[in-house]
């Protein structure tokens, strides 16, 4: 009796060290389930949806514009913010008249964003430098972002999102617009 108990014991203490050793890193490194709160990605997502975030992707691969993102707030670390980038290092990012533009490489593009409800509410002006993004909210009238704190450096970017898991009926693996310019 006290063999199976002993064996018990073991087998359920192997059990939850190969779950820890494989589950930790996992969460750490590779991806990290976030709760959307606010108002300020909608339509896109919603007050209460639960994404998982890519964690890995940017180690290895570029910035893409349209990409939704987690990051740390720059003006308090301890916040979590989920925004969209719009500006990449090097950008003008401009707003007139309800309108997006962007200036790279010397060229003015204007931005087609089919994913907002409402225009962008009031005009600005943002310059990026190198490691320096533009993050803006889908909804532009309810969103603290880049037109109130300014740009977003690099090394606060969590990951990107890749799939909304809850509620059920919304599950989508994120892909991002694709801009013409």
């Amino acid at each position: 009796m006290l063999g199976r108990t002993l064996r018990f014991f073991f087998e359920a203490g192997k059990t939850v060290l190969v779950a820890l050793l494989i589950v930790v890193p996992l969460r750490l490194f590779v991806a990290q389930p976030f709760f959307v709160r606010g108002a300020s990605m909608e339509p896109t997502y919603h007050n209460g949806d639960y994404l998982i975030i890519d964690e890995l992707s940017y180690r290895f691969g570029a910035v893409t514009r349209g990409d939704v993102i987690v990051f740390r707030f720059p003006g308090d670390p301890s916040q979590f913010f989920i925004k969209r980038i719009i500006g990449l290092p090097g950008d003008t990012v401009e707003g007139r008249d309800g309108m997006l533009y962007i200036t790279s490489g010397g060229v003015e593009t204007l931005i087609d964003e089919d994913y907002i409800k409402l225009p962008t509410p009031d005009d600005f002006k943002i310059i990026t430098g190198p490691n320096e993004f533009v993050v803006l909210g889908d909804n532009r009238g309810a969103s603290s972002d880049s037109r109130r704190w300014g740009i977003l450096p690099k090394e606060n970017i969590v990951g990107k999102v890749f799939a909304t898991v809850w509620p059920p009926d919304a599950f989508e693996v994120f892909a991002a617009p694709i801009y013409e310019e």
